[in-house]
């Protein structure tokens, strides 16, 4: 088997491309959103490609400027005053950053169920999709990136829908729908009928068929597609301008409290965004490979400070990057790396040609990854798995549509975690007749490894229903952990038990007693560890 960096060359480098188009109207698009520089989400995507592709241990996550941080961006430039002042908060959230990995806080990553982690990733599908839609048609009253329900044009997603009705533009349309048919077609035919067609990806020659059209019609009165519905890359007239778009901190805020808060925001939703993406990238890897988190936290950490020192938005590793990563076949990292350098390149040589892009067909481009996020076969698998996964999984889902990403897996959290509540009241003890022939007034509680107060409402209501003049053998040879308020319950219906004539015969690794005087005795006097 071929190992090393450069051992998947063939795959790495054409998925590259592809991350690269994806990549490319994203780091515009959160730069706009986030009320930043345009070139500022460009230094984040070409930071997040190089720097953090090359020190992550993930083969193949890519990272760049994030949609869940535009909201927080937006806001933090507003209350500190200055683009640079934020940056130097960008560089001290980097740090923060830093010191988790160090801490290894990358565990966090692994609380997740994997019921929200699923919901995350059809969740950002539907949402890529019902955000792609008007581009797709060439209505771009939202900036690329903002995936937020309530959006920065005024509208929400729903609305922007409704509105792409009366604003389709017929070059878009066409342009539009000509690249989704060749990335169909690419994907289910050509690539079975030739190994050329590996190589060249369908998402480059949708691309380049679009720099064709626009040339071509570019004087046609309905065809011509505006420059409002192009790629805007910002363009130098020569080296000194091209380097005045690079900004750099104000170190003199660093004694500023607010720079420090809002440096604390950055790192923990920053690193709690990487986690998760961390957490569902691995899941899609078709090879499986886990992604060591806490070195993660420490490119992500390295990759911000950079970032914020020369004038780049914070950076994430972000699903719809890394999603189309791995369904464009990427192997290794190299993929994250080269799509960086590519970034950069082209911004320096060629910003004129990548002008002439088309949205639309970097919208089909994304509906495609959408798709493959959100398929239907998902809904009816986690379906067939029952309501303790499919309620946090649609929870998650809704979340991320209606509201914005971090609060839709927070949702599917504390559902998750409402489920797992439920599923511990219910299995903390089995209640059953000791044989089919004996009489209904003989009964066995079994109780779990480990009972918490969680148990206490099942429990109580069993003891409850035991019917009068009844005998009750309480196993407890496999319970390890007994909390205090269980055996407060149990001391407390012991009273009342004398009372409707119930005898209770206890059962433990000390042998059986009918009747103990007093559980809490009892218990205080039981092994810890039993």
């Amino acid at each position: 088997m071929k190992t090393g960096l450069f051992a998947h060359l063939k795959n790495d480098i054409p998925s590259s491309i592809v991350v690269f188009f994806v990549a490319l109207p994203l780091c515009l698009g959160i730069a706009l959103a986030s009320g930043a520089p345009l070139f500022s989400g460009l230094i984040a995507g070409i930071v997040g490609g190089i720097v953090v592709g090359s020190l992550s241990g993930s083969k193949i996550g890519v990272s760049g400027p994030a949609a869940g941080l535009a909201a927080i961006v937006l806001a933090a430039i507003a209350s500190l005053g200055s683009y640079e002042i934020f940056l130097m908060a960008v560089v001290l959230g980097g740090l923060i950053q830093f010191g988790f990995g160090v801490l290894r806080a990358g565990i966090i990553g692994y609380f997740f169920p994997s019921s929200v982690i699923k919901g995350m990733l059809t969740g950002i599908g539907i949402i890529i999709i019902l955000k792609q839609i008007p581009h797709f048609f060439g209505y771009d009253a939202d900036p690329e990136g903002d995936f937020a329900f309530l959006q920065t044009d005024g509208g929400n997603t729903f609305s922007s829908l409704i509105d792409t009705v009366n604003f389709i533009q017929p070059g878009s349309a066409i342009i539009g729908i000509l690249s989704l048919l060749i990335l169909i077609l690419w994907e289910k035919v050509l690539t079975k009928k030739g190994r050329i067609f590996k190589i060249v990806q369908g998402p480059v020659v949708a691309v380049a068929v679009g720099i064709i059209f626009y040339l071509l019609t570019q004087s046609h009165e309905v065809f011509a597609i505006a420059q409002s519905h192009l790629v805007s890359i910002p363009i130098p007239e020569d080296a000194a301008s091209f380097l005045a778009q690079f900004s750099f901190p104000d170190f003199s805020a660093i004694t500023n409290p607010e720079v420090w808060i809002v440096a604390f925001t950055i790192a923990l939703v920053a690193s709690l965004e990487t986690l998760l993406c961390v957490e569902a990238t691995d899941k899609l890897d078709p090879n499986k490979n886990v992604t060591p988190t806490n070195r993660e936290l420490l490119a992500q950490g390295t990759g911000n400070m950079i970032s914020g020192l020369i004038g780049g938005l914070p950076i994430t590793q972000v699903i719809v990057r890394s999603s189309a990563n791995i369904q464009s076949g990427a192997r290794t990292k190299l993929s994250a790396i080269i799509h960086g350098f590519l970034l950069l390149i082209t911004i320096i040589l060629i910003p004129k040609l990548l002008n002439k892009i088309p949205l639309s067909v970097l919208a089909a481009i994304l509906l495609v990854v959408g798709y493959k996020l959100a398929k239907p076969a998902l809904f009816k698998q986690m379906w067939t798995l029952g309501w303790k996964q499919f309620i946090p999984f649609t929870v998650t889902v809704l979340g991320i549509i209606f509201i914005d990403l971090l609060y839709g897996i927070g949702l599917g959290l504390g559902v998750g975690i409402v489920v797992i509540l439920i599923k511990s009241y219910q299995n903390s003890h089995f209640l059953h007749k000791e044989g089919e022939e004996v009489s209904d007034n003989r009964l066995k509680m079994t109780l779990a490894e480990e009972v918490t107060f969680f148990n206490k409402g099942a429990i109580l209501k069993e003891l409850d229903a035991l019917p009068n003049d009844s005998y009750l053998e309480l196993d407890i040879t496999k319970t390890r952990y007994l909390d205090h308020d269980i055996v407060e319950i149990l001391d407390d219906f012991a009273f009342k038990a004398k009372e409707r004539n119930i005898t209770i015969k206890l059962v433990s690794e000390r042998g059986t007693i009918e009747n103990p005087p007093s559980y809490i005795e009892f218990f205080r006097l039981r092994p810890k560890t039993a």
